[in-house]
């Protein structure tokens, strides 16, 4: 009797030890690493270990919560049942050589909290449905091939607080729903091919702390009510084709005091009027 009882007291300790996450968690990580070529990564998967082991995998109660494989050289495409890792809040794949696009199915991932698979070689538009996953706090797809233009429905995501899109290829108009997400505190969209004018709804975004557009073709008056962005530390919305006026105060939050590019393709310093009851920019 007291063998039978030590048999099962062991069985259940070592169950307890190698408890393990479900088997469609397990199943979409290791297709993951299929279709990421995991054979060539610099770390590797040992798939006939727990998932706990596995690195850059975070495992809490049994559920996949948190994947980072900055670095790791991951290449090839992300497969469409990463959205079966239901309770994941952070996906982090910086610096890979990860191509193709995003899988819509990231729409699905309720409790997604960050997503980044900046500097990767993605391709393809930023879909709508991605902007389904509303417990996105940050989405950071700078550095990549992405084309395409913001969609409207990025107004879904009510917790966005960072949004860098910086270093691709997007193109289009800002929406304007873009400006109803009021807990943004990073908007990088610099390095793109975006047009059309600054709304004055940029207002809204009363959090914002660091605005970049530099380096678009975005066009006409640069709206006065940026100077309403008391939280604003950062800016810079230099080479585009902005024109107009602009005070003295809102020139000196810019980092390049608002250089714009004419329609030669010519970079001008814009020439700032010293009387602060003017406060007039005009083009030299």
């Amino acid at each position: 009797m007291k063998s039978i009882f030590t048999f099962l007291v062991i069985t259940f300790l070592s169950t307890t030890a190698f408890a393990e996450v479900s088997v469609s968690e397990k199943n979409a990580l290791i297709e993951l690493n299929k279709s990421t070529n995991g054979g060539q990564w610099n770390i590797k998967w040992d798939l006939n270990s727990s998932v706990s082991t596995w690195y850059g995998v975070k495992v809490v109660n049994d559920k996949v919560v948190a994947i980072d494989l900055s670095s790791n050289n991951l290449s090839g495409t992300l497969p469409v049942v990463i959205s079966d890792l239901v309770n994941l809040k952070s996906l982090i794949l910086f610096q890979n050589s990860i191509t193709g696009e995003l899988p819509k199915s990231i729409g699905n991932m309720k409790s997604l909290e960050v997503l980044n698979v900046s500097f990767n070689k993605l391709s393809g538009s930023l879909f709508a449905e991605v902007c389904n996953a509303t417990s996105l706090k940050t989405v950071e797809l700078f550095m990549n091939n992405l084309s395409g233009s913001i969609p409207s429905e990025i107004k879904n995501l009510k917790k966005l607080e960072v949004l860098s899109l910086y270093n691709n290829q997007i193109t289009g108009e800002i929406p304007s729903e873009l400006f109803e997400v009021k807990s943004l505190r990073v908007l990088q969209l610099n390095s793109n091919k975006i047009t059309g004018s600054l709304s004055n709804d940029i207002a809204n975004l009363i959090a914002l702390e660091n605005l970049s557009l530099f380096d678009n073709n975005m066009n006409g008056q640069v709206p006065f009510d940026l100077e309403k962005l008391n939280n604003l530390k950062e800016m810079n919305i230099s080479y585009n084709n902005f024109n107009g006026f602009v005070s003295r105060k809102l020139s000196q939050k810019d980092v390049l005091n608002m250089t714009m590019v004419n329609e030669y393709g010519v970079a001008s310093a814009l020439k700032i009027e010293m009387d602060k009851d003017k406060a007039i920019v005009s083009e030299e």
